[in-house]
């Protein structure tokens, strides 16, 4: 599970472990909106006549609600398996850019083992990840498995768990329960806190508007247009802001009228 490049010292396993659990805890909240966006794909799946054992193969191997919910109806009407792979390909393109924004942290492991956790990459991963370790830490691979596990075990069980659930009971919760809304609104819940800066709230003002005006592009092409408009937006706000925020200029420290700590 955790980064097995690094020398397996008591140290090094001591701080992948703590940062397993503060992915764990940073995440926690997300799992139950997790959970309901898996419950409705696997409801979906059923409801779009899928077998059980269809239903489950593509809830385990594809791990992916929006490329799952596109493909759908392509499956249902016998579409080219060519159309539903390049469909699923684009609604899921997101999680390129996610990767590439990622993988520089862990050039450090095989390509088969960055393939393993290719297969993980998720929008709460990119949600937290970039958050505690920055480009500036790509020296340091110290903590960052553990912390990427802490994230993504929580996230795959909550939305496996959601899904084999819808599966099996797609035909027991009625439509009139609304659970893709209450997926929306947990995770509403989820975004807010972590708009923490003018730039965030930028980048998702932007995405928000360009993906509802653009809702209308074929294969949710209007989902990656909010997405890379939100990037682009928050980049450009980090910057203005940053170049008109004031320089502090310290102020030479007086003999005896200081504190400790640097406080006058």
């Amino acid at each position: 599970m955790f980064n097995h490049s690094l020398p397996a010292t008591d140290s090094a396993l001591a701080i992948e472990r703590a940062a397993f659990r503060d992915g764990v805890r940073i995440s926690a909240a997300t799992l139950p909106g997790i959970f309901a966006w898996g419950l409705v794909s696997g409801m979906a799946m059923v409801k779009a006549g899928l077998t059980v054992v269809q239903a489950l193969g593509m809830t385990f191997l594809v791990f992916a609600g929006s490329a799952q919910l596109a493909a759908l109806p392509l499956i249902v009407a016998h579409t080219p398996v060519l159309v539903i792979f390049g469909t699923a390909l684009v609604v899921n393109l997101r999680f390129v850019i996610f990767s590439a924004a990622i993988s520089p942290h862990f050039t450090h492991l095989s390509w088969w083992r960055r393939v393993w956790y290719g297969y993980f990459c998720s929008d709460m991963l990119m949600a937290f990840f970039p958050q505690r370790y920055p480009v500036s830490t790509l020296a340091n691979p110290a903590g960052k498995s553990g912390f990427f596990w802490g994230i993504s075990n929580p996230n795959w069980f909550a939305w496996q768990s959601g899904g084999v659930a819808g599966i099996f009971l797609a035909g027991q919760i009625p439509e009139s329960w609304q659970v893709g809304f209450a997926g929306t609104l947990a995770l509403l819940g989820i975004m807010i806190p972590l708009t923490v800066n003018l730039a965030a709230l930028a980048g998702v003002v932007v995405a928000a508007a360009v993906a509802v005006a653009a809702s209308g592009l074929p294969f949710r092409l209007g989902l990656l247009l909010g997405f890379v408009c939100g990037i682009i937006a928050a980049m450009l706000a980090d910057r203005f802001y940053s170049d008109d925020a004031p320089e502090q200029v310290d102020a030479p420290a007086e003999s005896g009228n200081t504190l400790a700590g640097g406080q006058p």
